[in-house]
């Protein structure tokens, strides 16, 4: 069972209204991401900025309760929000998915689920949840589920078991899952199966990799995201914990790769022609290599 706001832990940055954002919130960005016309960053926390007026913000806003990996998230009165729970996981595009339901263990990092003729694929884990377990099962399972790194591995383990899927992660990063049926090794991008490319790419972590989908999804875990704010491809040198010189060479070698989804751990997914990707790509790396 997910926990419940707390009115009395009520933010005084929240303007009155129905939906508040609780004292609990660990600042994650999920809410921002799911629901930005409601939700917003106040110093260490989100908090509700603007009440959601129409059909449609109210649904994000319920989504966004929903994802929320600590339960900050609450209304004044009763709501809809098991209606709304039947939205996820949400469509992407072309049978890709985000999970929803963050977990608390990877610091509310995304996840994401791929439906596959070859078996489903999930990427890095939401919280085990009988409900999730539920519609995975109704979409066919979970063949493989890769983990981008240490950090965001969350109950994967417990997905695995349930549906005997394989779990796949880098060596450097094996003690995070110490049971991973299928280990990635070196600094040279591996063709796992048919559409999967996986991409080493040390820096946030020393065994950190991204998955390529299909030359169009690329799942960036904690290496890349879109900037809502400054409307830019980002990284960020404060947390990472292994290389920034290794992350920039990383996301260089990503220039070899054509794409038009960052679909991020934390951070805002986006959706760029390839070559628009590949430019805002290229002006990150320079940011990046003239830092002092």
């Amino acid at each position: 069972m997910r926990a419940m706001a707390n009115i009395k832990k009520r933010l005084p940055q929240n303007v009155e209204g129905e939906f508040f954002v609780d004292s609990t919130c660990i600042d994650c960005d999920a809410c921002r991401q799911l629901a930005p016309e409601t939700f917003t960053e106040s110093g260490e926390y989100s908090v509700v900025y603007a009440q959601p007026q129409t059909e449609s913000e109210k649904r994000k806003a319920l989504r966004a309760l929903l994802a929320c990996p600590t339960g900050s998230i609450g209304t004044l009165h009763r709501n809809n929000a098991k209606e709304v729970m039947g939205d996820f996981p949400l469509p992407i595009q072309d049978r890709v998915y985000y999970s929803g339901f963050n977990s608390p263990k990877s610091y509310g990092g995304n996840s994401y689920f791929v439906q596959h003729p070859d078996g489903n694929w999930l990427i890095d884990s939401p919280k085990y949840l009988s409900y999730l377990v539920r519609r995975f099962g109704e979409l066919g399972g979970i063949a493989y589920i890769f983990l981008t790194h240490q950090d965001d591995v969350a109950d994967a383990s417990k997905y695995a078991e349930r549906f005997n899927s394989q779990r796949i992660i880098h060596r450097a990063e094996l003690s995070a899952q110490p049971g991973a049926e299928i280990v990635i090794d070196g600094n040279e991008p591996a063709e796992l199966f048919p559409d999967f490319l996986a991409i080493p790419t040390p820096g946030h972590t020393r065994g950190h990799c991204v998955l390529l989908y299909g030359r169009r999804f690329l799942f960036t875990g904690d290496h890349l995201w879109w900037s809502r704010s400054l409307q830019r491809l980002d990284a960020s040198e404060e947390f990472c914990w292994f290389s920034w010189k290794e992350q920039t060479r990383s996301l260089a070698r990503l220039r070899d790769f054509p794409f038009e989804w960052v679909l991020p751990g934390h951070g805002q997914q986006v959706n760029l022609p390839p070559k628009v990707m590949q430019r805002e790509l290229a002006l990150l790396i320079d940011r990046m290599t003239s830092r002092p």
